[in-house]
């Protein structure tokens, strides 16, 4: 008996080697679960009908999941019988990778990686690039089944299709010019376009260019980059990765929506198009007023991020300034600092920012401010825990005896090093930020009621759970899930930073 629970953990550790197989393992898991939700979500409760458009959807990830799911028995069992997989399945990929036009990713994404067998960081990286601009022209080409499209519909289409097809080129040169740690020079006039990227919020090509150019300055492969080794260990764990991935598509989504999609239809009432059930033109149905539930989840997305951001980084700069001399200085410094912010801590967040709100009145300023300084105690007790552990270590007494001001000290070598726990709890921060953002735009505290934000589009949805429930569902599983993926990805990148998981 103990000898076959041997013999299925050395095979299990053994399967768990392959990034392949787990990787084309959760793509089939995933797949019939979604089979299964947009199955339920086909039949509509109040009369009972069955919804074909959703009844088909659910069979195509139905048909993608068993597809997979055999794949996935292939690559076991040349796995365990060769301990490698053949050249021949790994061409099955190229096969995989189409049913990104069905919207199940994560088959995509295991195609892919069944490809090549070298999976360097730079590829990864490309492929994630590629799926994220392939993505949102997925989504933004719903708009046409709509009566008409922004005025910019096609120009920022055009410029999205050649973006992506720039991915692909790029893609084809890590292939040929990236050799283990070494990135050839050829590949460095690609990084600065890749760099740019940045302006429509593609955080995987923006990290690939900072790569290229990193490696090509440092010509000896011997060399190890911190940061690329952290990159390199988050992309280990698919589940931070699919956070990241979440994330990034929201935030490019967002960026990208200004040219895509028309800001009038989330907007606008339209009495010929009151409350109609989810259909190719209206995906998520519309609500009371006739507007568009989908396209307005779309340009929520963008106050959230904005608010949750914000709300996360001006806390940051100043509960780390107050906890960096706190930590530095200690004795009276510390001790009035830390009592000051423990009265602020002794008040529960949610209820300092809806005492905030309802003195100044609701606004999207007046919500950030009310979010920040709830969360400014918790940044500085993070801060001063790090930078007390750092205050008597060998770099920062040398500094002192160079001469260097306290000033110098503390801004220049002790919060540059104290910045890893921060980034950490940030990504996790930023989750709850958006979701107390929807929790009180929900009780009318929040954004203006006549702004498009997942808080507002929920509480208009909630009047209606009996006869149209979709227009709660849809934006509570937006905020579900941007939450879940700041929350993965948060997780991933503490075991990336943390030294004893290297």
């Amino acid at each position: 008996m103990e000898n076959k629970q041997y013999k299925k953990r050395i095979q299990q550790r053994k399967l768990n080697s392959f990034q392949e197989y787990k990787t084309s393992t959760f793509a089939w898991g995933a797949s019939f679960l979604l089979f299964l939700i947009i199955l339920i979500s086909s039949v509509d409760i109040a009369s009972g009908q069955i919804k074909k458009l959703s009844l088909a959807v659910s069979l195509v990830f139905l048909v993608s999941g068993i597809i997979q799911y055999l794949v996935t028995n292939k690559i076991r069992k040349e796995i365990l019988k060769y301990d490698d997989i053949k050249s021949s399945t790994r061409l099955i990929g190229y096969f995989l990778i189409p049913f990104a036009l069905t919207g199940n990713f994560f088959i995509a994404i295991a195609g892919f990686t069944l490809i090549k067998k070298e999976k360097t960081i730079e590829y990864t990286l490309c492929i994630y690039s590629i799926l994220t601009t392939f993505t949102i022209m997925l989504v933004s080409s719903l708009n046409l089944f709509k009566e008409y499209v922004s005025n910019t519909f096609m120009i920022g289409m055009g410029i999205l299709l050649g973006i992506t097809l720039f991915y692909v080129f790029t893609m084809f040169m890590v292939s040929k010019y990236v050799k283990g740690k070494h990135v050839d020079k050829k590949l460095v006039p690609i990084a600065i376009p890749l760099i740019l990227s940045i302006g429509i919020g593609n955080l995987f090509a923006f990290l690939l260019g900072l790569i290229i150019i990193s490696k090509a300055r440092h010509k000896d492969e011997e060399i190890s980059i911190e940061w690329i080794d952290v990159l390199r260990r988050l992309f280990r764990n698919y589940m931070s990765v699919l956070g990241m991935f979440v994330v990034t598509l929201l935030i490019s989504l967002s960026i990208c929506s200004y040219l895509t999609f028309d800001y009038s239809i989330a907007i606008d009432n339209n009495y010929s198009a009151i409350l109609l059930s989810p259909s190719l033109e209206y995906p998520f149905g519309t609500d009371n007023y006739g507007r568009c539930v989908f396209t307005r989840i779309i340009f929520g997305a963008r106050i959230s991020l904005v608010v949750g951001t914000i709300a996360t980084l001006v806390p940051i700069v100043i509960g780390g300034i107050l906890g960096a001399l706190s930590g530095y200085y200690g004795k009276r410094t510390d001790n009035i600092i830390m009592r000051l912010l423990d009265v602020l801590y002794a008040v529960p967040g949610i209820l300092l920012a809806i005492a905030i709100v309802a003195a100044f009145g609701a606004s999207t300023m007046n919500l950030i401010l009310a979010l920040s300084i709830g969360s400014i105690p918790m940044y500085a007790r993070t801060v001063r825990a790090t930078v007390m552990s750092i205050a008597n270590q060998e770099f920062v007494e040398a500094a002192k005896a160079c001469g260097a001001k306290d000033f110098t000290i503390v801004f220049k070598h002790i919060i540059p090093n104290s910045l890893a726990p921060i980034i950490v709890r940030a990504t996790l921060g930023i989750g709850g930020a958006v979701l107390s953002t929807s929790s009180l735009s929900y009780l009318g505290l929040g954004v203006e009621p006549h702004i498009p934000e997942w808080g507002n589009i929920l509480k208009i949805g909630s009047a209606y759970l009996e006869t149209s429930p979709y227009l709660a569902i849809f934006p509570g599983l937006a905020i579900i899930l941007i939450v879940l993926a700041f929350n993965y990805f948060g997780d991933g990148l503490r075991d990336a930073l943390d030294p004893k998981l290297k």
